[in-house]
């Protein structure tokens, strides 16, 4: 009896394995649409854009050796081994190009990568030359980096190696790109997906553990803190359950978001939520690239469809003159 009770088990065994193997396979190299990556791509590289057009008046005080921050200071500011306009400059001062030109060749550089990264022109390329170039220019200006910069430099790391160019895009419309759901694409999604899903899990704990988000304190420095304040919000004080129930809405995006982004009831509502979240931080707390990158990793991992669109079916017409050839 055991002996027959093992090998009604067994099989059974097997094919519960088997069917697990195949939903994860499924999950992660099932053919997708580049879409989705294309939307990343696109909108990572619009705001981008907007960043420089921002930065660009005042490149020099940022990037020279006597801006802000001055001479050797700038150049070791930062962690060693990283590139440096201080680099730059010293390797083309042997030609007699000076640090003003080595700048705005660095920004034009920048510009045109993420210009072939919006628009899709040899986009692995192109996203290596920004992803280099953004590194550059962070590890130049360390003092000033926070969340966008660092979220931004990983996600165009991501795009050197992803099929983004695959769809929306010049490498598309030429041919260099081909059309059909693959499952690089898939993978890729999937890489993106999991990223956020772990950021904003652990952001969410990390203030779940404090006092400060269930208190309703976070959120009152956070709108009125010289640095942050746009508005004048000191009403809160007469107010205090406004700021509480504010900070439990953020808890609950962000530790929900693993867990309620995925299933079709509640994915919408989450990314929608998500959104609504960044525009709250970019119009409250002038924190307007951050807000609209991390809006822009949502909405093209969770809001853009991956699924291969159907084969239309062939009309009366055709299928006649299929028999017709037949």
């Amino acid at each position: 009896m055991r002996q027959r009770t093992h090998s009604l088990f067994l099989p059974n065994a097997g094919e519960a394995a088997a069917r697990s193997w195949g939903s994860i396979g499924r999950f992660v190299f099932a053919p997708a649409s580049a879409r989705p990556l294309a939307a990343l791509r696109i909108g990572l590289a619009s705001v981008l854009l907007m960043q420089a057009a921002l930065i660009a008046p005042i490149a020099y005080e940022l990037y020279g050796r006597s801006g802000i921050v001055q001479g050797q200071i700038l150049d070791g500011a930062g962690a060693s081994g990283f590139p440096r306009i201080g680099h730059l400059v010293n390797a083309f001062s042997r030609f007699g190009i000076g640090e003003s030109a080595v700048i705005a060749g660095v920004g034009v550089l920048y510009v045109l990568s993420l210009a072939g990264l919006l628009f899709g022109w040899r986009t692995r390329l192109s996203a290596a030359c920004a992803w280099l170039v953004h590194l550059t220019l962070m590890m130049t200006a360390e003092r000033t980096n926070y969340g966008a910069d660092q979220f931004a430099n990983i996600f165009l790391f991501y795009l050197i190696f992803m099929p983004s160019g695959a769809a929306l895009s010049l490498d598309r419309a030429s041919g260099r790109a081909p059309p059909e759901p693959s499952a690089t694409a898939r993978l890729a999604l999937r890489v993106v997906q999991l990223h956020l899903c772990l950021v904003y899990l652990s952001s969410g704990v990390e203030k779940a553990l404090g006092r400060a988000w269930w208190d309703g304190d976070a959120m009152w420095r956070s709108l009125m803190l010289p640095e942050y304040r746009r508005f004048d919000f000191s009403w809160l004080a007469r107010h205090a359950w406004i700021a509480v129930a504010a900070g439990w809405i953020v808890l609950l995006v962000e530790i929900g978001y693993p867990f309620f982004i995925w299933p079709r009831r509640t994915g919408r509502l989450w990314v929608a939520a998500t959104v609504g979240l960044h525009v709250g931080i970019a119009v409250f707390m002038r924190l307007d690239v951050f807000g609209a990158i991390m809006s822009v990793f949502t909405i093209a991992a969770f809001g853009v469809k991956a699924d291969p669109r159907p084969t239309p079916a062939p009309s009366a017409v055709a299928r006649c003159a299929q028999r017709g050839e037949a």
